[in-house]
C-alpha cells in the first residue's frame, strides 16, 4: 500500500551514533552507516489487519566523515527498496574554535536545533518542510557553549522541483489531485539564535528562527515568496525532556490562473501531496530516558497540531500524536510507535494532505516499529 511504502522511506536520524559532528573530530576518514527494517500495522486497513501487518526493508545508509586540519567533509547516502538519494553532503572549515563554515547540502537551521520530535515518525513541521530539511547552500555556525547562532543562504533544494524521491519535504512541480503545480524553492535566507542555560540535573535551550525565500513559478515565470518564523524550547531535567515549538509559515506563489492560492504542492520520499499555503504549527513533546545495564530506554509522547490560516473556511486542522519507546543497546536502535492521526497525511486513511478540508472522520491509528543496526 502506498502509505507503507512512503513511510518505509522516511528515516529519523535520531541515534547519536549518526551525528556527523561527533564522528569527525580527528584527522582521518571514517565510514559508517545503518541497515534498517520496518514493521507496520494499519488499524484502518482490512488487508493490513488480515496479514497482521507487514515487515519491509526500510533503508541502508552509508556515511563518510573526514577531517584534515581545519578542513572536513560529512555525507550520508541512503538506499531504499524503491530508490536512493543523498541526505546531506558538505565540506566544512573550522575558522575558529567557535565558528564553522559549511558548504554543500547541509541541514537548514530552523526550529529546534536537533528535531521537534522523538519518534521515527517526525513531527508535523517535517511534512510542511520545516524539520530536518537539507538544501544546497552555505551556513555559518557559531557556538560558545551557551550562545549558538546559525546563518544560512540556500540557493535551491538538493534535487529539482519535479523530483519526489527526496529525504525531506520541498515544494513540488507536477500534478497533484488534478492541479498542475510549477513551483520551486530558491534564494533562501535563514537565521536561528539559541541560548542554553545549564542547571542542576540538565539544561534548557530557548531560541527563535526566521526563514525567508523565493518561489519561482516556471509557468508564469514570476517569483513569489515564502516565510516562516518559530519560537522553540528544549529542556532536560534528570532524564526528563520537554520540547515546545510554535511556528507560522506562508507560501505565496505566483501561480497560473485557476490554481487555488490557499494550497500548494510538496513532495517527499517518493510521494507528493498538498498542504495549506498558510498556517501555524504547534508541538508539545515529553520524554523520559531510563538508563539500563545494557543501554537505555526512552519513553515519549509527541503531539502536534497544524491550524490553517487561509481564505478557505472549509479547511480543517491537522493533528498527529505519537506515543512510543526507543530502545538503544550497543549498535541496535529500535523505535516502537503508536501513531494517531486526524486529517493528516501518512497517518490517516483518507486525508493525504495537511490542513485541507477533512475527508475522513475522526482519528486513525497505526503501529510502526523500526529496527536499526548502526555501524
Amino acid at each position: 500500500m502506498k502509505h507503507a511504502t512512503k513511510l518505509s522511506l522516511v528515516a529519523g536520524a535520531i541515534f547519536a551514533l549518526l551525528n556527523p559532528m561527533a564522528q569527525a573530530q580527528e584527522d582521518g576518514i571514517s565510514v559508517g552507516g545503518a541497515v534498517r527494517v520496518n514493521y507496520g500495522l494499519k488499524f484502518y486497513s482490512d488487508s493490513s489487519k488480515d496479514k497482521a501487518g507487514d515487515l519491509t526493508f526500510d533503508m541502508a545508509a552509508l556515511k563518510f566523515n573526514g577531517k584534515h586540519g581545519d578542513w572536513g567533509l560529512s555525507s550520508e547516502y541512503r538506499f531504499t527498496s524503491g530508490t536512493h538519494y543523498i541526505k546531506y553532503g558538505y565540506g566544512y572549515y573550522d575558522a575558529t574554535p567557535e565558528w564553522q563554515i559549511q558548504f554543500g547540502i547541509n541541514k537548514v537551521p530552523f526550529g529546534n536545533r536537533d528535531f521537534i520530535s522523538n519518534s521515527w515518525w517526525f513531527g508535523i513541521p517535517y511534512y510542511l518542510g520545516f524539520e530536518d530539511d537539507h538544501d544546497v547552500g552555505i551556513k555559518a555556525t557559531f557556538d560558545n557553549g551557551k550562545w549558538h547562532t546559525d546563518l544560512g543562504f540556500y540557493k535551491n533544494p538538493e534535487y529539482g522541483a519535479s523530483e519526489n524521491k527526496r529525504y525531506a519535504t520541498d515544494l513540488y512541480t507536477g500534478t497533484i489531485n488534478g492541479t498542475d503545480y510549477y513551483n520551486e524553492e530558491s534564494n533562501q535566507l535563514n537565521l536561528r539564535q539559541t541560548y542554553t542555560l545549564e542547571h542542576d540535573g540538565g539544561s534548557t535551550t530557548i531560541g527563535g528562527s526566521v526563514q525567508w525565500g523565493q518561489i519561482y513559478n516556471s509557468k508564469t515565470e514570476e517569483n513569489g515568496d515564502r516565510y516562516a518564523i518559530a519560537a522553540h524550547l528544549d529542556s532536560s531535567f534528570h532524564g526528563w525532556n520537554i520540547q515546545l515549538q510554535a511556528m507560522q509559515y506562508e507560501y505565496d506563489a505566483k501561480n497560473q490562473e485557476g490554481v487555488d492560492p490557499n494550497k500548494i504542492g510538496v513532495s517527499v520520499v517518493s510521494w507528493q501531496y498538498e498542504i495549506a499555503s498558510k498556517g501555524q504549527a504547534y508541538n508539545f513533546n515529553i520524554a523520559k530516558t531510563i538508563p539500563t545495564d545494557w543501554g537505555s530506554v526512552k519513553i515519549y509522547n509527541d503531539f502536534g497540531v497544524m491550524t490553517p490560516d487561509t481564505d478557505d473556511d472549509s479547511f480543517d486542522n491537522s493533528y498527529q500524536n505519537v506515543t512510543g519507546a526507543a530502545i538503544a543497546a550497543g549498535p541496535l536502535y529500535i523505535m516502537a510507535d503508536f501513531v494517531m492521526g486526524k486529517n493528516m497525511t501518512f497517518s490517516t486513511e483518507m486525508d493525504d494532505h495537511v490542513g485541507l478540508k477533512e475527508a475522513g472522520d475522526g482519528w486513525d491509528q497505526r503501529i510502526n516499529i523500526n529496527f536499526g543496526y548502526y555501524f
